[in-house]
């Protein structure tokens, strides 16, 4: 996919969300994605994620935009795809999101409003089980990009694989 990716994150409780948000914004960083949009202010999380960025490089941005689902779902110009265990099979959908100009890909905290399963373009389900939004996310990226584990990323620091302990270097000038 050669349009940007971005993932908003709907319905953050910076009290009860903040490990699966930041694994979401990881995620989404490590496989591909542009940007995660929160619609609520974490500032911990924010240092987190962009200190993470910092250190090990990359162009992603973590954005807040308080508006409503609505209005974000109304603006955005490229196509709107919800990540639900009650949608299509993803695999099924990737070659129409390959072809849209931009994605938004919707991944819902607590209990997502009913009107996101009409107001998104496509409803993706990674399995019909109850699994973990994190799963579901990196499943659907490494679909649309699966180049972006692979590829070089110019920050401070840099994991070099290893068969057995941590090699972390400093990373290129």
């Amino acid at each position: 996919m050669s349009g940007r990716i971005t993932v908003l994150r709907l319905g953050h409780r910076p009290l009860r969300d903040k490990r699966i948000t930041t694994h979401v914004c990881l995620v989404a960083r490590a496989f591909g994605a542009d940007e995660v949009v929160l619609t609520e202010r974490d500032d911990a999380l924010e240092r987190n994620i962009r200190g993470v960025v910092k250190r090990f490089g990359g162009d992603f941005a973590l954005r807040i935009d308080p508006r409503s689902h609505k209005r974000i779902l109304a603006d955005f110009p490229g196509m709107v795809a919800h990540l639900t265990m009650y949608g299509e099979p993803y695999a099924a959908a990737v070659p129409r999101l390959r072809d849209a100009r931009d994605l938004l890909v919707v991944v819902g905290a607590e209990k997502v409003p009913g009107d996101l399963y009409d107001l998104a373009d496509v409803n993706l389900a990674v399995g019909n089980q109850p699994h973990s939004e994190v799963a579901a996310l990196a499943v659907l990226l490494h679909a649309l990009r699966p180049e972006a584990l692979s590829k070089p990323v110019q920050g401070e620091l840099r994991i070099e694989p290893a068969a057995r302990g941590k090699v972390v270097k400093p990373g290129a000038p």
